[in-house]
């Protein structure tokens, strides 16, 4: 066997390098199992035996602490394949095929190169040629082993994790909010604070539909939030900050919260770059969900409503997007609208009728993906002033009971907030006594340990004090409803109208309100515009409007300003009647103040007499035809109106007065 060896190495193997590649799998491998790391440093001896020099061999050991499996991040292995390309490397040595790969894909690959550059391997059992077909065989089967190994032994470990799974015994790291407790089972964080923080986001979330707005309400009203640091010098203690929007989502997508225990929630991928893809799976892919396995914070039927709040939420296209966030715009249909003709849900547009941005519902989804006409659109204006009438009647019965619910969510929410401050006093407190505790322990010699913890005490000291300020600063901030507001509550129960047509009710807030009672409206725009509305519950209310006026009509100048134009030019000028009308405060059809060429273009598409034609028709002359008829020149009939002879009647708002005059 040995004169076999010999004989495979030949001169031109020796007059290149021998590399030796040393491998262990993780960094506590390296640390604690070190005589495999002297059997590999070893083999160099053996390619001193079969003819190498010492200074020829190399020994490639960057990858110490690398696993296997893949070649992607290990520069070591890297290199060494570089080294057999190029033709520098006689022989490659490992201690077994493991060590230099556990991927059939990198093994077969390193083979392939080996036997091109004419290139040796050594392991523990003797020396192969890959170009060789029967070595080549060998080696291809040693691989599949250690392949199938590292199958094995992961096999062996993902079973006892999935059973354990299965179970609902696998310990894992908790979501912020629960703790294990001394005989490992799941229970509420003993800390408080830390679960009336969880409570208070689950019913901000509640009230306010939205991350977002959970999130502002947090900062507005200055309470923050609790995570347990897991890395670094701190590991394990747990740290407030304000709540941000991604953490938000994380919990409101964990279902963890409803005190049930899940495994499996994604999946795992390579990707051919080494980086790994996590892809979330449907519920019913899960490896494992045992409900109301522990105590939670919500219900499981709750964390479903939440998650079907975020989907209709969601502001780009995905599967099973319908109605979308409610926005900041006047539509007050916007995502309910659907169209009765081919039963897409239709869009919102916007249009300007005077300074007012009027809404229109189009149904535009089949016609811009084939290039067709739309479907319909219909004006929104009127539509949605039937709607908010509709609400008005349907509510106006059970708003006092609004009222009050309304109140009373008023002050629970007024006191939650402030619980939560005081317990950070509270914490803030036993933190300065804790230290103060420290301090008066301490042996008053040891002047290193006593300024240590002096400062230690100062520092809590004035987080206490901060904590109390913020604290003070928010309960006179934050006061509660006296007698006044509560009769101002009441008052508004009595006269919806008034409340839901108020200036101040923003557009968000009123659509969240259609939403509360509204599930979706039908529309059909044929003869007339026909709208079924559907309520929650399933009671429906039909609504027949008139088709909406076009533009031009809707511009067009009322009658009664037309008729009092008429009247005022008897005696004044088109400039003079603008002046007095926009002093009655009449507008256009545009909503806009009236000018003298306004009057003008009036006067003549209605056909109105001028001022001009209504002097003459009373036997009025004009400057040039009194001095004909007198045989005077017009200088002197000028000189006889400054005298007072002559009546002078103004028919324009051109300046030369006397040349554009009538006579009497």
């Amino acid at each position: 066997m040995m004169g076999e060896t010999h004989a495979k190495v030949q001169a031109r193997h020796l007059k290149r390098n021998a590399y030796l590649y040393v491998r262990q799998s993780t960094l506590r491998q390296v640390l604690e199992n070190t005589e495999s790391t002297r059997r590999q440093y070893a083999l160099r001896e053996r390619a001193v035996a079969l003819g190498w020099r010492l200074d020829q061999v190399i020994v490639i050991d960057s990858d110490l602490g690398q696993s296997g499996a893949s070649a992607v991040d290990r520069a070591g292995f890297q290199q060494l394949v570089s080294e057999v390309g190029l033709g520098r490397a006689g022989i490659v040595m490992g201690l077994e095929v493991s060590r230099l790969a556990r991927n059939s894909t990198d093994w077969h690959r390193l083979l392939e190169i080996c036997a091109l550059a004419d290139t040796l391997i050594l392991d523990e059992d003797g020396v192969y040629d890959p170009a060789h077909f029967n070595d080549r065989l060998l080696l291809g089967l040693k691989g599949t082993m250690s392949e199938a190994e590292l199958h094995v032994l992961r096999a062996r470990l993902r079973g006892g994790i999935l059973n354990k799974a299965r179970r609902g015994e696998l310990e894992m790291r908790l979501p912020i909010g629960f703790d294990y407790d001394p005989a490992g089972r799941v229970r509420l964080d003993p800390d408080v604070r830390v679960q009336e923080s969880l409570r208070q986001f689950f019913r901000t979330f509640r009230r306010t539909g939205s991350a977002t707005a959970t999130v502002k309400a947090f900062r507005a009203e200055g309470l923050s939030f609790p995570h347990r640091i897991y890395r670094g010098p701190q590991t394990g203690e747990l740290s407030w900050s304000e709540l941000d929007h991604s953490r938000a989502l994380w919990l409101l997508h964990h279902p963890r919260y409803t005190g049930a225990f899940c495994f499996g929630r994604t999946r795992v991928r390579k990707l051919p770059n080494g980086s790994c893809k996590h892809q979330r799976l449907p519920t019913e892919e899960w490896i494992a969900l045992i409900r109301d396995a522990h105590p939670g914070y919500i219900t499981w039927d709750e964390y479903e409503q939440n998650l079907q709040i975020l989907r209709d939420n969601a502001q780009g296209p995905a599967a099973g997007r319908d109605r979308g966030p409610p926005r900041e715009g006047p539509a007050l249909l916007q995502g309910l609208v659907i169209c009765a003709k081919c039963g897409d849900r239709m869009t919102v547009r916007y249009h300007l009728q005077g300074e007012r941005r009027v809404p229109d519902y189009v149904c535009q989804r089949h016609g811009v993906e084939h290039a067709e006409p739309l479907c319909q659109q219909i004006v929104g204006g009127e539509l949605d002033a039937a709607i908010g009438r509709l609400l008005v009647e349907a509510v106006t019965p059970v708003t006092l009971e609004v009222a009050l619910a309304v109140q009373k969510e008023l002050e629970n929410r007024s006191e939650e907030s402030d619980r939560l401050r005081r317990q950070a006093v509270e914490q803030a407190r036993y933190e300065s006594d804790l230290a103060r505790c420290r301090y008066m322990r301490c042996d008053p010699d040891n002047r290193l340990v006593a300024d240590s913890l002096e400062a230690e005490w100062n520092q809590a000291l004035r987080n206490q004090t901060a904590a109390q300020e913020h604290y003070d600063k928010q309960r006179e901030s934050e006061t509660g409803l006296d007698d006044q507001q509560r009769a101002a509550i009441l008052a508004l129960a009595k006269d919806f109208p008034r409340l839901w047509n108020d200036p101040h009710t923003a557009d968000r807030e009123r659509k969240r309100m259609v939403r509360l009672l509204i599930a979706d409206v039908t529309l059909l725009k044929e003869t007339e515009v026909r709208a079924q509305v559907r309520f929650h519950g399933g009671a429906t209310h039909t609504l027949h409007l008139p088709l909406p006026k076009p533009a031009w009509l809707l511009r067009q100048t009322p009658a009664k300003v037309v008729a009092e134009i008429d009247r005022l030019l008897e005696d004044h000028t088109d400039g003079e009647i603008a002046a007095l009308l926009n002093r009655q405060g009449l507008l256009s059809g545009e909503g806009k103040p009236f000018h003298r060429l306004m009057v003008r273009y009036i006067r003549i598409d209605y056909a109105l007499p001028s001022r001009h034609d209504r002097l003459l028709t009373r036997d009025l002359l004009t400057l040039h035809e009194m001095a004909q008829r007198l045989n005077v020149c017009s200088e002197t009939l000028k000189y006889w109106r400054r005298a007072g002879l002559l009546k002078a009647h103004k028919y324009d708002d051109r300046g030369r007065l006397p040349l554009r005059t009538a006579w009497s």
